[in-house]
């Protein structure tokens, strides 16, 4: 093989308790890792070097070859660079490239790894790594107070006059191996440059920088391909718009989308079943539910019991089911599936357990636009990788 990533990952992490399964768009951030290598067209292998058995059995399942990190490598003091050097010596031959890709940064572009990749084997670089473009001033303290870094404090040039300097993100590092090998450190050679864009330098370092990330990740996320067989929905909020209308002799209505209900037919006709789970006791969500020919279970207190329970009896794989939701009671459904999915006005805590955010609003399109993305993953190519 010539190209191979190596992503260490170890349990123990003092700033972020178990962060590398920490969820970031609804998956741990070891398996967000390993997806964007394994979507790198260059990579040919993706190897995690770990001490963790939940990291392991979390990162096998992403589809990465796992190496059991020994003690000595698993401390606090010991180097990523160890990590790669012990999972290489442990491969059946030397790649020419080796990709390091690091868990905590959750937002790496496949294309961006590839043209690292690429500036490696082409022979214009030895090492290339991630980094945020900068045009900032930056200071640092000395015995004699603030001096400028790379700039005179009596001269303040405009951005676009000042040669940029760069920040690494950690995110990735492309070597080629043997020198990896000759000089037991990163950087050797000639060193290129990965620029990427701000919203992909996020870097998990505190539970703040877990927070950010979470909102983050709608917007910095590459849309994947919505491919389950089942889709479920909660009522309120995602059928609906979340308001009542009480009338004078005390009933309730709500209103649905039309688009809603066209979706729903289109994804039945493709033999996707689709169940309505509910905690309201109104009859309009059956009401709504024998309108659009699909089963309910409403009523229910505890709802991650009951999708549980109908999951087992209906023979679904929870890992190929979508579920979408707007409040705290749909987070435990969150914790069943493959596919956590929330409407754009959902509890902030939702949106951060979400796989996926919709752009259409509940009672506006989000069903249609979830049966939709289902419906186009039907048509596509299964992922080759």
């Amino acid at each position: 093989m010539r190209v191979v990533c190596v992503i260490p990952a170890r349990g123990g992490s003092k700033g972020v308790p178990g962060k590398n399964l920490a969820e970031v768009g609804g998956l741990p951030l070891v398996v967000r890792a390993v997806r964007a290598a394994r979507r790198a067209g260059t990579v040919e292998e993706v190897v995690v070097s770990t001490d963790d058995p939940g990291i392991a059995s979390a990162a096998g399942d992403a589809g990465a070859r796992i190496v059991m990190r020994p003690a000595e490598l698993s401390g606090d003091t010991a180097t990523s660079e160890s990590a790669l050097l012990h999972a290489l010596g442990l491969l059946p031959g030397l790649p020419e490239v080796t990709v390091f890709l690091q868990c905590t940064s959750p937002f790496v572009d496949p294309d961006d790894l590839d043209a690292a990749v690429l500036e490696v084997l082409d022979g214009k670089s030895d090492v290339v790594f991630s980094a945020l473009e900068s045009h900032e001033f930056q200071w640092a303290l000395g015995d004699d107070g603030l001096t400028g870094v790379g700039h005179s404090a009596s001269f303040r040039p405009r951005r676009q006059d000042r040669a940029p300097h760069y920040r690494e993100t950690g995110a990735f590092y492309v070597m080629r191996t043997r020198g990896l090998m000759e000089h037991g450190h990163r950087f050797f050679g000639r060193i290129g440059v990965r620029a990427v864009p701000p919203v992909h330098a996020v870097e998990i370092d505190t539970p703040e920088d877990l927070a950010v990330a979470r909102v983050l990740a709608p917007l910095a996320d590459r849309p994947e391909p919505l491919d389950v067989d089942v889709l479920v929905t909660d009522f309120d909020g995602v059928h609906t718009d979340d308001r009542a209308r009480v009338h004078q002799d005390g009933t309730e209505s709500v209103s649905v989308s039309r688009e809603d209900g066209m979706g729903v037919a289109r994804l039945r006709g493709a033999g996707v079943p689709v169940l309505i789970l509910s905690t309201e006791t109104n009859p309009v969500v059956a009401a709504r539910a024998r309108k659009l020919g699909v089963p309910v279970l409403h009523g229910i207190s505890d709802k991650a019991s009951a999708l549980a329970g109908w999951l087992r009896e209906a023979g679904h794989d929870p890992r190929r089911v979508a579920y979408i939701g707007n409040d705290l009671n749909d987070l435990g459904c969150f914790t069943l599936v493959g596919w956590p999915i929330a409407v754009p006005h959902a509890h902030p805590e939702v949106l951060a357990a979400a796989r996926l955010v919709l752009s259409r609003p509940g009672g506006g399109g989000a069903v249609r636009e979830a049966c939709e993305l289902i419906l186009q993953s039907k048509t596509l190519p299964n992922e080759g990788k």
